[in-house]
């Protein structure tokens, strides 16, 4: 059995080796003596340094295939040991335990693991790391005496801070990991319990677990909320979803306030889908609602065929493209009030004209790769959370019915497929007159669907839209044929709409005494 003669000793057992090596060298060189297990010590004998295993040191070697290893008396005594008792200090001289002033460790893979297409719950159950949270909450809750460290990123700065402070760690950077190692283990814990408590011995999964755990990081605390009185804090997801929002590089600009960042996503996410074909396309969002949107050749056509579908709403909107924006786009732009611009990617020349407006946030967003954006949705009621998959997936026009005696022309249902792809960003009820890829009026957030039809009609007759002969997209069906009346009364020839109404026929026969092309979608995008 081994015994340690270090001032100071650290304990490193981590799954994720990256940077460990070179820490190890640099605790070494200032005179911490190195305690490791399994792979992370033959890592680091292989590189030269001084190491004595857990086993050797406890006198007790690893046993069932490796699963007790460091739960021992001599690991969690010298980690948890106050150094400012005597009688804690009484205890570890009596049982021949040395003190433990680093913990490094991060934790077996589980989240990858369990990510793998056809992971068992037996692989799942045996990622399920034991030892490790052990220590990790142990030197956490001990964190005036023994410093823990789970993030092969703080590795550089935990030097640095002990070259800064005569070879320790000062007390608030101490406090620091120790948030940070406690806020790593609920985040394994919770991803543990959600994948759990999803499954059954039978092999089946569930859709939702029975118990539900979400972890995020606050990125900063926002000025106010919605509204002056109201606090609030901006927290990313632990696991970020590929061209999601929360990915963003703030280019320029002020801080994002509340408002600015739930108005950004939801034009970000109308842009992302508004042009299957990938052909440049603009959106503008005012209060969560996109206002005006269009599709073009260019970026500058897309935007004023969007502008102009509102200009006075989109005035001090959030302006979003799904393609790079130039200085010709940026231009037009420049003389419009807006709160953020948001594109894939800019010129230099944009970026330099923009900076000449210093309070514009600017944010770059990588577009996804693709729509394959598993994460969830989140609504806070009183009392309780309601959780649902994300509206990520709208029908296919090959699947879609037409079902009145007249046809969409080629150009009618170019028009109401890129209605539709609008339509589901609109808050319900929601109406979307669109033609030539460009929205003409949008009427939203109404209690009966006839009265959304005519605040888009009005809005396109300020704007000086012509609605003859556009098409018409409905998020819902029609409970009657009064809204279908008045759509068309307005200058539709076709539209589109879910079905499942117990009055479609009803509203089907109007369509065709009307003379006008409908199609169904078999798909409902009610968005509250």
């Amino acid at each position: 059995m081994s015994s340690l003669h270090h001032a100071r000793l650290a304990l490193i057992s981590v799954s994720d080796k990256t940077g460990v090596v070179a820490f190890a060298q640099a605790l070494h060189q200032r005179g911490v003596g190195l305690l490791s297990t399994g792979g992370t010590a033959s890592a680091l004998k292989k590189a030269g340094l001084p190491v004595t295993e857990v086993g050797e040191y406890t006198g007790f070697p690893e046993m069932l295939d490796g699963r007790v290893k460091t739960l021992h008396p001599k690991i969690h005594g010298g980690i948890l040991a106050r150094r400012d008792q005597p009688e804690h200090m009484k205890s570890l001289s009596e049982h021949k335990i040395a003190t433990i002033d680093f913990v490094v460790v991060n934790l077996y893979p589980f989240r990858e693991t369990v990510a793998k297409p056809g992971c068992t719950l037996e692989d799942a159950i045996e990622n399920i790391d034991i030892g490790g949270p052990s220590m990790v909450r142990a030197a956490a809750k001990n964190w005036e005496h023994t410093s823990v460290i789970v993030d092969p990123a703080d590795y550089e700065k935990i030097i640095v801070e002990i070259d800064k402070h005569q070879g320790v760690l000062p007390r608030n950077y101490k406090f620091e990991l120790a948030q940070k190692a406690f806020a790593h283990t609920a985040a394994y814990d919770g991803a543990i319990a959600n994948w759990l408590t999803a499954r059954s011995l039978d092999g089946s999964v569930a859709d939702f677990p029975s118990s539900f755990h979400h972890h995020g990081e606050r990125v900063e605390i926002l000025r106010y909320g919605e509204n002056p009185h109201q606090k609030a804090a901006f927290y990313r997801d632990e696991s970020v979803a590929a061209g999601s929002l929360a990915s963003f590089q703030l280019l320029q600009g002020k801080a994002l306030s509340y408002n600015n960042l739930a108005d950004s996503d939801a034009a970000w996410e109308c842009v992302k889908a508004l042009s299957p074909n990938g052909a440049p396309a603009c959106v503008i969002v005012k209060h969560a609602n996109p206002c005006g949107a269009a599709i073009d050749p260019t970026a500058l056509g897309a935007y004023q065929k969007a502008r102009a579908t509102d200009p006075v709403s989109a005035f001090g909107g959030i302006i979003a493209f799904n393609t790079e924006v130039d200085e010709k786009a940026l231009s037009a732009i420049y003389e419009q009030f807006l709160e953020v611009l948001i594109a894939p990617a800019y010129t230099k020349s944009a970026l330099a004209m923009m900076a000449k407006k210093p309070n514009v946030r600017v944010l770059q967003i990588a577009l996804p790769k693709n729509d394959a954006d598993t994460s969830l949705d989140y609504k806070r009621i009183g009392g309780g959370l309601l959780v649902q998959t994300r509206d990520s997936f709208t029908s296919s026009p090959d699947a879609w019915r037409v079902v009145t005696r007249r046809k969409p022309t080629d150009e009618e249902m170019r028009d109401l497929i890129f209605a539709w792809h609008m339509v589901k960003y609109i808050k319900s009820n929601a109406i979307v007159y669109a033609k030539n890829g460009q929205t003409l009026g949008v009427g939203a957030g109404q209690m009966s669907r006839v009265d959304s039809a005519k605040i888009a009609a009005v809005k396109a007759k300020e704007a000086k839209l012509e609605l003859k002969n556009s098409v018409a997209a409905s998020d819902a069906f029609f409970p009657f044929r009064d809204g279908l009346d008045a759509i068309v009364d307005f200058g539709a020839t076709a539209v589109v709409q879910p079905g499942g109404s117990i009055k479609d026929e009803e509203v089907i026969a109007a369509a065709d005494e009307r003379g006008i092309a409908m199609v169904l979608t078999g798909m409902r995008h009610f968005r509250h």
